[in-house]
């Protein structure tokens, strides 16, 4: 009977098959990140035209074909742009109604996702449901009520309006909440009651430092729906020192002659706040959005 050495197994000669996924894998791979790289370049054109776009005129910028290189217009557009609306006034307001609002969500959206998550109360079931299904009125709706709730308190024309209403909002108060559910184990907090701690103590020394992604994610996601608000500051802001950037750009287009460079300047300057946000808590953005994905 033939015996097979180790010579002749080595010997023989492999499968086609196992040859052709030798080759594909780092065919696939190349064809992947070529895909990838391209479908980058597509998305960021949009961002990287508009830059170009505010350095030009509007007859540049209307020509056939299009600039796609940056031109010498941008210190002519920066100077019709502050001339014709206080322009950092109005981005140090949209940042700090921006930075605030957000602050207070993070605090009592947590607080209340903490509260709904980890502690037994009667009527907590029927509370929660009923925090749910304000997600599905329209907010156009309450526009009205809350303009007369806004002016009987006095704050037409201040920044209360557009800091106090919705720092604790239903979407907020459930993602802390089915965040908490899946990162806070009860044992984690039976340990700091048993060390002495007491109940705020164990929410901001314990549960706040382990939801750091989720509060990421919500604070970018806050961030952003505030700073593009446009309709209510519309409503509430009368004194134009106290233009948020949105509403102060929007003027642009009622001044006759503006040019289309100036615009795009401001928008510009309206948009770069936003994506430095983003690319500073990108990371712990993206690990609290795929969070429950990953936890059991």
């Amino acid at each position: 009977m033939a015996t097979t050495t180790p010579q002749t197994i080595s010997a023989r000669p492999r499968p086609r098959s196992s040859q052709r996924d030798r080759l594909a894998g780092p065919l696939g791979t190349a064809v992947t990140y070529v895909l990838l790289t391209f479908l980058a370049l597509l998305t960021a054109f949009p961002f990287y035209y508009m830059l170009v776009a505010s350095t030009h005129r509007t007859a540049q910028i209307l020509s056939i074909p299009p600039p796609l290189w940056f031109g010498s217009a941008l210190v002519q557009n920066y100077t019709e742009l502050v001339d014709a609306l206080p322009f950092w006034n109005a981005l140090w307001n949209s940042v700090a109604i921006s930075s605030l609002h957000t602050v207070l969500v993070l605090f009592f959206c947590s607080l209340g996702g903490y509260g709904f998550a980890k502690f037994q109360f009667p009527g907590r079931e029927g509370l929660f449901a009923f925090l749910l299904a304000t997600l599905m009125v329209p907010g156009v709706i309450g526009l009205i009520p809350s303009f007369i709730i806004m002016r009987q308190l006095g704050w037409i024309d201040t920044w209360n309006p557009l800091i106090v209403p919705g720092i604790a909002n239903a979407f907020g108060i459930f993602w802390m909440r089915q965040y908490i559910n899946s990162a806070i184990p009860n044992d984690m907090m039976d340990a700091g009651r048993i060390d002495g701690a007491h109940e705020f103590r164990i929410y901001w020394n314990i549960v706040l430092p382990v939801i750091t992604p989720a509060l990421a994610a919500l604070a970018i996601l806050t961030f952003m729906g505030k700073w593009n608000d446009f309709q209510w500051p519309l409503l509430i802001l009368k004194e134009e020192a106290k233009y948020t950037l949105p509403v102060a750009l929007s003027t642009l287009r009622s001044l006759r002659g503006t040019e289309i460079g100036v615009q795009i300047l401001g928008a510009t300057g309206a948009i770069l706040p936003i994506m430095i946000v983003f690319l500073l808590a990108s990371r712990q953005f993206i690990a609290g959005i795929t969070a429950g994905a990953v936890k059991s």
